[in-house]
């Protein structure tokens, strides 16, 4: 029987179909549109002609717009910036044949390298079955057509759907070659990632981490939610470990939502002073006004309905949160702890060897991992116990369920209407009357609304499972992530490509027994069959769709969407400081989406390999491009938010897998279909998915732990390896894990410096210098103390009085990135500040034993107050600078360095269970004269006029005061020249008077 004559058994009818006829009709066979000889060379020159368009646009644009198509050429410190680009149209394309993967890893990062290693296998996977697959199946498909008339469609016969019934072996020969090579590339790529998991175990960064030697310890019994607690269970089951030093949570209560308040309620403030003074020669008639909060304890008290002069509110609204934020801080208990902790090593081998050994074991209860970076976890979800991790796991499994389900009618809609608008006309008279009348214009609609609404679910889709994946309970974000890419390419596949595939398919079945119940079991007995006809008709579709894919990798390489909104923000909205400031800031690379989509695009292609080979190179020739496209957007425009060590990879692995093993199933409906009446050929494709699993099982035992600990060695079997040379505790174990909102400093607002004359007056003349002058953190709160409270200084000016108390006045010049990359509020949605010079794994604030019992550090000015604001004499006189060292965000003047009773200064000599900032005192509120600086040693006329200003500083690691960078724009080491410029000589302090006689 000829199974192609098998596809057309629908009832033919004369007489014109009613609508609801031509909707079952439409949902029969949703890609009916017909295709002509020439539909796959359009979609071939339309997608390699645009793509080539933007590129050529591109390269007329970038070297005038460095700030979005090479932001990291700026902002990246000297050790990870990229190489340098020309101004020369091409010149762009040089550096991205010339860096080698190790520079990759240098310049971009482990998770940069690992996803460029993977679209490179995918390419090259790709262009070798692309020569098997078409140089075999095309010639055996072409020559075996069954329909040799002149009016069948070329592709058509390039299908086995017109091949008679008769054994095709050349489908079952060529799925066993193509398994055999995708083994290949994983197996070779799996080695390779190995080895760049062993470089990266070596480099620098990672040797002086943190997190590497440190271990993380989950579901703690109550009994041991200690510093010793977690000593002891380590110390029972590896008893000859070394001295670890230890650090279990505190309970920091509300106060992460307080902080979360405080930020939220800053950026408000922000925004309705950048509306209301947008043009400050000219104020709004009326003062802003909004609601007031839900969360604000005196919420009752305001009238219900009513809203209130914002400015006014939104300002006491955050002197309250910063106190709340003060007595939270101050009032934390250090006995209640939570059911998490960590563990520090001085040796990097012995922590991971630790970890190896007990990877399976749950002592008293816990569960022992690798500490992940500070920066990577998701503290809100820390203290879930296993069963509320269940819990919530189930529950958004199932919500994720649903939303896939749900979205099978909008899909299938998608793929009626969308896809070819006349079908719509077939069921809508009057639409129809309208695509008649104006075909040009919804010719153009219909090519650019399904694409359209297409990429919109791609944006919105990995926002919704990652969301979920929060609140399913992941204790990372790298973790997080990919179990987004897991969810996503679930869903994919399971409603872009099943729903799609099989719709039409189901579908006839279902309607054609119920138009004739008698033959119901003739109907379903002949589903492989139709299942088979129909996957060769739309074969065709997923060819034209991979080859538009490459006009989505052109677009991602003009930033389109980036040049777009940052035109409409600046022209069209009233954006404030802060949000100005990002937009300078190189984004945040979405790797969850960009791995589905490779994933996905894979899978189809594999899929539709035996039946269309026209996939394969349609994947190959995408893949081709995007490696240099996505190659130039890693190294100069995008950063890796949260870096995880290339830790990607084995999701990535297992994800191809079963797309070849789905690929797999494909072969075996062909081979049953076409195959004699035993079926030998489908049975001889059996073995094929289970030499993909016992590769995948093979690959894990072989590659996975080596690639996820530095050492592997049995610490029981060798306790002399975990021997510690110095029996003292290292100095490297200083710094400790802590909850951020113990330490981390609230952001203040910022202000438009044109604006800073106007300021005052819109407060309505609340000034004051009683209890809420000057009530910064470091400040009494009372208005009297027996300290010395002295006003804030000029970080520019010393000796002068800080302008703004509470607010941070930014001038036009300094509205970039640059200035503030090192600041935490800023780097940490852009990377970490890792390749900014700032990695906080190595240096951050030393939070030992989880909790510091004092005020908050000085890094902010105070809440936003105005007392007594004099007129700044210039723009880039700021209230502070910021510089980046271990104390990021803390302000001193010029000629001052750090005080010796910092809060953030490193450690000295601790004990193992109790912090050292147990037995200070709070230095907050008194001896203030007692830690402060010494005055610096300088001339006091002859010092330089750029020395006031504060400018940026120089890269050079101790070029200026206070770390490698400075605080006030000094030297670190005094260079007194000649003797006459000695500080012991009487005339060194004349100079200044002798220099202005001449």
């Amino acid at each position: 029987m000829d199974v192609w004559s098998h596809a057309h058994r629908m009832v033919s009818r004369d007489e014109p179909l009613s609508p609801a006829e031509e909707l079952l009709q439409l949902l029969r066979n949703p890609f009916k549109q017909k295709l002509t000889d020439g539909a796959i060379w359009s979609a071939l020159g339309a997608s390699l002609g645009f793509t080539a368009f933007i590129a050529i646009a591109f390269s007329f644009v970038r070297p005038y717009n460095s700030v979005v198509y090479a932001p990291k050429l700026k902002h990246a410190d000297e050790e990870h910036a990229p190489p340098p680009i020309g101004k020369g149209y091409l010149a762009w394309i040089p550096p991205l044949w010339k860096t080698s993967e190790k520079e990759m890893i240098a310049h971009a990062g482990m998770d940069a390298a690992i996803f460029l290693r993977f679209t490179i296998m995918c390419r090259n996977i790709f262009i070798t079955l692309s020569i098997m697959g078409c140089g075999i199946l095309l010639p055996v498909y072409y020559t075996l057509n069954s329909d040799q008339t002149a009016n069948q469609q070329w592709f058509k016969r390039l299908t086995p759907s017109n091949v008679n019934d008769q054994p095709i072996w050349a489908v079952v020969v060529t799925a066993y070659a193509f398994n055999f090579t995708i083994i290949g590339f994983l197996w070779w790529n799996y080695r390779r990632v190995l080895q760049l998991r062993r470089v990266y175990f070596e480099s620098k960064e990672y040797q002086q981490s943190l997190s590497a030697r440190t271990l993380m310890l989950n579901d703690l019994p109550k009994k041991y939610s200690t510093d010793e607690g977690i000593a002891r269970i380590i110390d029972d089951v590896v008893p000859h470990a070394s001295f670890a030093r230890t650090a279990a949570a505190r309970n920091v209560r509300d106060l992460p939502d307080l902080i979360r308040q405080h930020d939220n309620t800053v950026r408000k403030l922000e925004k309705v002073l950048a509306k209301y003074l947008k043009d400050p020669q000219n104020l709004p008639p009326a003062r802003p006004l909004c609601y007031p909060s839900k969360k604000d304890p005196s919420y009752s008290t305001y009238p219900k309905g009513q809203k209130v002069d914002a400015i006014e509110y939104l300002t006491q609204r955050i002197k309250e949160l910063e106190l709340e934020v003060k007595e939270a801080r101050a009032n934390i208990d250090k006995r209640s702890t939570q059911s998490y902790g960590f563990a520090s090593y001085d040796d990097i081998s012995e922590a991971h060897s630790i970890a190896y050994a007990l990877r399976k074991k749950k002592p008293q209860g816990a569960t022992v991992v690798l500490a992940p970076r500070p920066n990577d976890i998701i503290w809100d979800n820390m203290p879930l116990t296993p069963a509320t991790r269940s819990w919530k796991r189930m529950i958004i499994n199932f919500w994720i369920t649903l939303l896939t389900l749900v979205w099978i009618a909008p899909s299938a809609l998608i793929a009626i209407f969308l896809v070819n608008l006349s079908n719509l006309g077939l069921v809508w008279e009057g639409f129809q009357t309208q695509l008649a009348a104006n075909a040009g214009f919804w010719s153009i609609v219909q090519g650019v609304a399904s694409p359209a609404i297409l990429s919109l679910v791609y944006l919105v889709l990995p926002i919704i499972f990652r969301r979920l994946s929060i609140r399913a309970g992941d204790r990372t974000k790298t973790g997080r992530e990919r179990h987004v890419v897991a969810k996503l390419y679930a869903f994919f596949v399971f409603n872009n490509l099943i729903v799609f595939c099989f719709f039409s398919t189901i579908w006839n079945l279902v309607s054609s027994v119920a138009k004739e119940p008698q033959k119901a079991w003739d109907t379903l007995s002949n589903f492989g069959i139709t299942l088979f006809i129909s996957l060769c008709d739309i074969s065709s579709f997923w060819v034209t769709w991979l080859l538009q894919r490459n006009l989505g990798a052109a677009i991602d390489l003009a930033q389109l969407w980036t040049l777009i909104y940052s035109f409409f923000m600046r022209k069209f909205s009233s954006p404030t400081p802060r949000e100005m400031i990002e937009l300078t800031a190189p984004p945040a690379f979405d790797y969850a989406s960009y791995y589905n989509y490779f994933l996905f695009y894979s899978t189809v292609a594999l899929c539709f390999a035996g039946l269309q080979p026209l996939v394969l190179p349609a994947a190959a020739l995408y893949f081709s491009i995007d490696v240099w496209l996505k190659k130039y957007l890693l190294l100069y425009i995008f950063v890796t938010k949260t870096e995880s060590g290339g830790m990607f990879w084995r999701v990535l692995f297992n994800r191809f897998v079963f797309g070849t093993i789905l690929s797999n199933l494909v072969v075996f409906l062909t081979a049953w279909v076409h195959g004699d009446g035993l079926h030998t050929m489908a049975f001889a494709s059996v073995p094929l998915p289970f030499i993909m699993v016992i590769f995948k099982i093979y690959c894990a035992r072989t590659f996975d732990d080596k690639i996820h600990f530095y050492s592997t060695r049995n610490i029981q079997k060798h306790p002399e390896g975990a021997m510690q040379k110095d029996p003292l505790r290292s100095v490297g174990l200083a710094h400790r894990f802590g909850h951020p909102a113990l330490y981390k400093p609230l952001i203040t607002p910022m202000v438009h410096a044109k604006a800073q004359n106007i300021l005052a007056s819109i407060y309505k003349g609340r000034l004051s210098d009683g209890r809420e002058a000057y009530s910064g953190d470091t400040m009494s709160t009372s208005g009297y103390s027996d300290a010395y409270v002295m006003n804030p200084m000029n970080a520019g000016k010393p000796g002068k009085a800080a302008s703004l108390p509470g607010f941070e006045i930014v001038p036009e010049s300094r509205l970039d990135f640059e200035y503030y990359k090192t600041r935490a509020e800023f780097a940490s949605e852009h990377g970490g500040g890792d390749i900014f010079g700032r990695n906080n794994d190595i240096i951050r604030p030393g939070t030992p034993g989880s909790m510091w019992n004092g005020s908050e550090p000085h890094s902010r000015s105070g809440s936003p107050t105005i007392p007594n604001i004099p007129r700044m004499d210039s723009p880039t006189s700021m209230s502070r600078m910021f510089s980046p060292g271990s104390d990021i965000g803390t302000a001193y003047p010029t000629g001052y360095s750090q005080p010796l009773g910092s809060p953030y200064a490193p450690e000295v000599g601790p004990g193992r269970s109790r912090s050292p900032f147990y037995a200070q005192g709070n230095d907050s509120g008194s001896n203030l004269v007692g830690n402060a600086a010494a005055m610096p040693m300088a001339t006091p006329g002859s010092r330089e006029r750029s020395l006031e200003r504060p400018t940026r500083a120089p890269g050079g690691a101790g070029m200026l005061g206070g770390g490698p960078r400075g605080y006030g724009g000094l030297p670190q080491d005094e260079d007194f020249g000649t003797p006459d410029h000695d500080p012991m000589q009487y005339n060194y302090f004349r100079e200044a008077r002798t220099s202005r006689r001449h």
